[in-house]
């Protein structure tokens, strides 16, 4: 129902007032205007003698369902429009509008705007040996694979979203914020210790590495297990290959450009964002809170992260070899 109609309504209720009809059900008699609309109106005369309704503090929300149409193409048209840019674009239709209206009707709506996640390229060949990799190990056994990966966790991060009320919350940040690297392996059964460094992983560095964390690996899941890492230069390195061919029972092939598919990744954010709640204050501090939080991952979530490995096969073959959402 239009504005127009509306004002009509409460102007035809108000005229038979006026005129002594005071009952709901006769004005319906006499006009067919719906009942609830009548009571409510009446309500409002008997209150404050008028159908007028109580001009509020701020500007009245005019974005109409045809407005609101425009406002979405716009949008799909450019992404990246501005708020600034639609106030000015839907008012050449008629349509006077304020941008913190347009903004509560965007939120409303179930529009953000953020910047896009960053993602690997993916090539057609990538894509298919992505699909070729899900179909040979759809059918795996899982747990019996150490997944493993090396990631930098960065002082004075600053990723966590913060409630407020009022200015927006501030948080001083050093323009250069110091890196320690980590580099850790799980399974379903635990999790290797958490190995920190600040130097540049090499190859020497890596195999180095391994030799300190394959006697815990044995321990934790025996001699049939195997070892998975990704394509990165260093790992497929001579000295690498080497060294996993004498000392680790098997080496699972793996995909290019495949984080989404690498369970770790998933752990690696829980251990950041873990991490970054408790605001290190220098580099020792953020050692200390890398192995605590890297220790306090509870075995139900291996678990869970392991038993994923199915899905995220079946996805990639779905999708044809593109990005999953894991």
């Amino acid at each position: 129902m239009t504005a127009i109609d509306l004002e009509t309504q409460r102007q035809t209720i108000l005229h038979y007032w006026n005129h002594g009809v005071h009952s709901a059900k006769e004005i319906h008699i006499l006009t067919k205007i719906p009942i609830q609309t009548i009571y409510y109106n009446l309500r409002k005369l008997e209150k404050t003698g008028t159908t007028m309704h109580k001009k509020g503090a701020g500007r009245p929300l005019i974005i109409t369902a045809y407005a609101s149409r425009t406002i979405g193409q716009y949008v799909r048209r450019n992404p990246t429009i501005s708020l600034r840019t639609l106030v000015t674009k839907i008012s050449r239709n008629g349509v006077d509008v304020s941008r913190e209206t347009v903004r509560r009707h965007m939120h409303n709506s179930g529009y953000q705007k953020n910047v896009p996640k960053a993602t690997p390229m993916l090539t057609e060949t990538h894509k298919a040996k992505r699909v070729e990799w899900a179909q040979k190990h759809l059918n795996d056994d899982w747990t019996r694979t150490l997944f493993t990966d090396e990631t930098a966790f960065q002082l004075f991060r600053n990723t966590v979203k913060h409630w407020y009320k009022g200015p927006r919350p501030t948080r001083p940040i050093p323009k250069d914020r110091t890196k320690i690297f980590a580099w850790g392996g799980f399974c379903i059964k635990g999790k290797t210790s958490l190995f920190c460094f600040k130097n540049i992983m090499d190859a020497k560095f890596y195999v180095s590495i391994l030799e300190k964390h394959i006697p815990e690996v044995s321990n934790l899941m025996g001699n049939r297990w195997r070892f998975q890492q990704d394509n990165d230069p260093k790992h497929m390195s001579r000295l690498a290959k080497s060294f996993l061919q004498e000392k680790v029972p098997e080496v699972i092939d793996w995909p290019s450009n495949s984080p989404d598919l690498n369970p770790i990744e998933n752990l690696w954010n829980i251990v950041k964002r873990n991490v970054e709640k408790r605001m290190p204050k220098n580099c020792d501090e953020l050692v200390e809170f890398m192995v605590e939080e890297w220790n306090s991952i509870p075995k139900s979530t291996l678990i869970n992260l392991v038993s994923s490995m199915r899905d995220r096969c079946e996805l990639i073959i779905e999708k044809h070899g593109e990005r999953i959402p894991y």
